[in-house]
């Protein structure tokens, strides 16, 4: 292939007048163009860190207070460094080197910079004090107390201008830790509805037995942690729930995200490619530059960015005991997988990052290789998909060394993984239900050897020019990803097409092709590459997955009934629930800690008595009046749960760490070791739309994303994820595993539908009464 003659920066040949050598120019230029790069990104690098050091301080405001401080001392005749130059030229001979005036200049901007790096402190620590009170959260919808402006305006006036992605980490306050008797407390009332009198009894004895004896002493080290790291959660939660699973992370941890629902913007595949690949290397150079502005609440409160820093140039590295994540500050290249092969894509050339058209080339290249796989090559992934720990034995006896650690290299470091499938999925308005459910199955899964799992997001490039994404979940959670997603969909419109469906531009007459990955795998290693498989296939075929639009109505109409549009589809898959399974359970809403430094997820337990008490009200024979004030109590109590959980006083995530400190300490408690053995057997979240600006949904409504969707938790339960999309979708994804006789995802997909309608309902009964 052509990157064979590419590689060969000069030759030399040795003859009786000595050593002839034939230097490549082309060859030394794209070196020097590569390292040229190489040291403008360092640069940069560089200047972020600086500028995201001192924020919100800036160049311009420490020319403020510099020149400032030295006017005002020279009007007053004062001495700008305070004596300080007097007393350090006593000590060094100064004035030997430096004149008066000089010293003067020299104290002026030292004593000035001292005094503008105390301004930033006093400003960093004020927000930070600021960014501790979450009052605001309890503000009705549409009305804002006058404490609440005046904390934003005092927020907006701390903040500085133009903040980079990074700006507010040294602001964002630390996550607390609650009271083992707060937390206790809120852990009972959780689970009352789900137990009887003698369950809960016994449950009550243990939580005060544990509130009064073993928790205060682990509390004690918990407490001592949060004053010591960044944040008292992430790091265990990251360890001990994703690396320390040995479990396959295919369905049981990785996510998917789908394409647009309605849009179809080519049907080739290579052009696809194009303009996703390059749409999603124009974010990174954004991510590396930290151009991206971070996320804020009512466009005035930060949110923690730090989970952004592993989205690219990641992989999640087996162990025997537990995995890791292998982060590089660089990489140049994508790794490709097409029928069986594997191929190394350099994504610059000339110094510059490919064009859409050239990507386009580069695919087109390999979709024409005919080239049989080698032997092994073909199911070579599906390492990823089985479990860890024979993976982890695999990696280490036959890809550690030799052209096998080469190729493993060229996949694990580079910027992210890509599938040309040589399927077709997409939605069918003729069979929406299949279509769909088979689009979301081979997002999740696909054939168990074709996604490299391990990487941090998995580019699925289909036949007919769909697309979708797989994405693992130990270094980032799921709207980290969900932001790169939207940019990636609003470019695609952007960069077009032509008439003909390819990318605009033209093709490059010398861009040296793809580097086909070269593999020597052994019949022992192929055994255990089958065994994963095999592993793997009866996971995925157990999956049952069902995706639907929900477009009766959306959050327009929800708010107008004066209720949160995420409460209103929670009470909905409650009330879904218990007409499906006869009964309720423990029920796992994701909620986010991203208002404080290094904050991941939290859990909010939706299953509560009063919307237990809504349901059963919508089983019984109740009038309409009792169901809409149980159901508004219900709302109400979601919301208070939900901003427990995002202000640090959950649940689940503290219990979770005093298990850790007891496990550390050689203590066992019957009470942790029974909550969190508690199985989650409705577990949900909502993907957020976190870039409403990029979307015009009034206009093109077509362009609506479908969202994403995960496998289930429990065997015999349901995983639920849904996004609400402008003002009139809702968006579901639901999977569950065919080998549950209790289990039916399209059966409950119908509950869904039919518990959103009659709670509608209640409302607009409601308000014609009023009327």
């Amino acid at each position: 292939m052509a990157e064979a003659h590419q590689a060969v920066a000069f030759q030399f040949t040795v003859s009786p007048d000595g050593i002839d050598l034939h230097l490549c120019h082309e060859a030394l230029r794209q070196v020097y163009l590569s390292g040229l790069h190489s040291w403008k990104k360092r640069f940069v690098r560089f200047k972020n860190g600086v500028m995201t050091g001192v924020y919100p301080g800036s160049p311009a405001g420490f020319m403020v207070v510099v020149v400032s401080y030295m006017s005002y001392n020279k009007y007053k005749q004062l001495d700008p460094s305070l004596g300080w130059i007097t007393k350090l030229g006593q000590h060094i001979p100064i004035s030997r080197y430096i004149s008066t005036d000089n010293q003067k200049i020299v104290g002026g901007i030292l004593v000035g910079t001292g005094l503008w790096v105390t301004i930033i402190m006093i400003m960093r620590n004020v927000l930070k004090c600021l960014l501790s009170w979450h009052g605001w959260m309890g503000e009705r919808h549409g009305s804002v107390s006058r404490t609440s402006r005046v904390w934003m305006l005092l927020v907006r006036l701390f903040s500085g201008r133009k903040p980079m992605l990074y700006s507010f980490q040294n602001s964002l306050p630390r996550l607390p830790v609650p009271s083992v008797k707060d937390t206790c407390n809120r852990y009972l009332e959780s689970v009352r509805p789900l137990m009887d009198d003698d369950k809960y009894q016994r449950m009550e004895g243990l939580a005060k037995d544990f509130e009064k004896n073993l928790g205060p002493r682990l509390q004690w080290y918990l407490k001592l942690k949060s004053w010591w790291a960044s944040n008292y959660v992430s790091d265990w939660w990251e360890e001990y729930i994703y690396l320390r699973g040995r479990a396959p992370i295919m369905v049981n941890s990785n996510y998917y995200a789908m394409d647009f629902l309605y849009v179809f913007p080519t049907s080739i595949q290579a052009a696809r490619a194009g303009n996703t690949i390059h749409a999603i290397m124009l974010y990174r150079r954004k991510l590396d530059r930290a151009q991206i502005k971070p996320l804020m609440l009512q466009n005035t409160i930060p949110m923690c960015s730090s989970q952004y820093e592993r989205m690219f140039n990641s992989t999640r590295v087996p162990g025997v005991e537990t995995d890791s994540i292998q982060h590089v500050n660089e990489s140049k290249h994508i790794a490709v997988y097409h029928k069986g092969r594997f191929f190394k894509v350099w994504m610059f050339y000339d110094g510059r990052l490919l064009l859409p058209r050239e990507i386009e080339q580069q695919m087109e290249r390999i979709l024409a290789d005919e080239s049989e796989p080698l032997p092994g090559e073909e199911q070579l992934a599906a390492l990823t998909a089985g479990d860890r720990t024979p993976w982890a034995k695999a990696r280490e006896t036959y890809f550690s060394r030799g052209k096998n650690k080469q190729s493993l290299d060229a996949i694990e470091k580079a910027a992210f993984f890509v599938t040309l499938d040589d399927s077709e999925q997409l939605y069918d308005s003729n069979n929406p239900v299949k279509s769909l459910d088979c689009f979301a199955k081979s997002l999740l899964h696909g054939k168990c050897y074709d996604r490299w799992f391990d990487k941090s997001f998995n580019m699925i490039l289909f036949k007919n020019g769909t697309m979708g994404l797989n994405a693992e979940h130990s270094w980032a959670d799921a709207p980290i990803i969900g932001h790169l997603w939207e940019h990636v969909l609003s470019m695609d419109p952007k960069l077009g097409y032509t008439e003909e469906g390819h990318c605009v531009g033209k093709p490059h007459p010398n861009l040296p092709g793809p580097m086909r990955l070269q593999w020597e795998i052994p019949t022992e290693c192929q055994e255990t590459i089958q065994s994963s498989l095999t592993v793997a296939r009866a996971l995925a075929d157990d999956v049952d997955c069902h995706s639907f639009p929900f477009t009766v109505f959306g959050k327009g109409l929800i708010k107008k009934c004066r209720t949160s549009p995420d409460a209103f589809i929670q009470i909905a898959l409650q009330l879904a629930h218990y007409r499906d399974k006869g009964k309720f359970c423990l029920t796992y809403e994701a909620s986010m800690t991203r208002l404080f430094r290094e904050g991941r997820t939290e859990t909010v337990r939706s299953c509560t008595t009063e919307s237990c008490a809504f349901v059963r009200s919508m089983i019984r024979d109740e009038t309409r009046e009792e169901r809409l004030k149980l159901l508004k109590q219900a709302a109400e109590k979601h919301q208070s749960m939900y901003r427990l959980a995002m202000t640090g006083d959950g649940i689940d995530r503290h219990l979770f760490c005093l298990y850790v400190v007891s496990k550390y300490l050689g203590e066992d408690s019957a009470f942790l070791k029974e909550v969190l053995s508690e199985p989650w057997r409705l577990s949900t979240s909502q993907t957020p739309m976190q870039q409403l600006e990029l979307f015009d949904l009034v206009r093109h409504p077509e362009y609506a994303s479908s969202g994403g969707g995960f496998g289930p938790v429990a065997d015999d339960g349901y995983g639920v994820s849904y996004i609400i999309v402008g003002e009139n979708l809702i968006n579901f994804h639901i999977s569950s595993k065919f080998s549950s006789p209790e289990t039916d995802s399209h059966r409950f997909g119908d509950n869904i539908r039919q518990a959103m309608l009659d709670i509608l309902d209640l409302f607009q009964l409601d308000n014609k009464a009023k009327k």
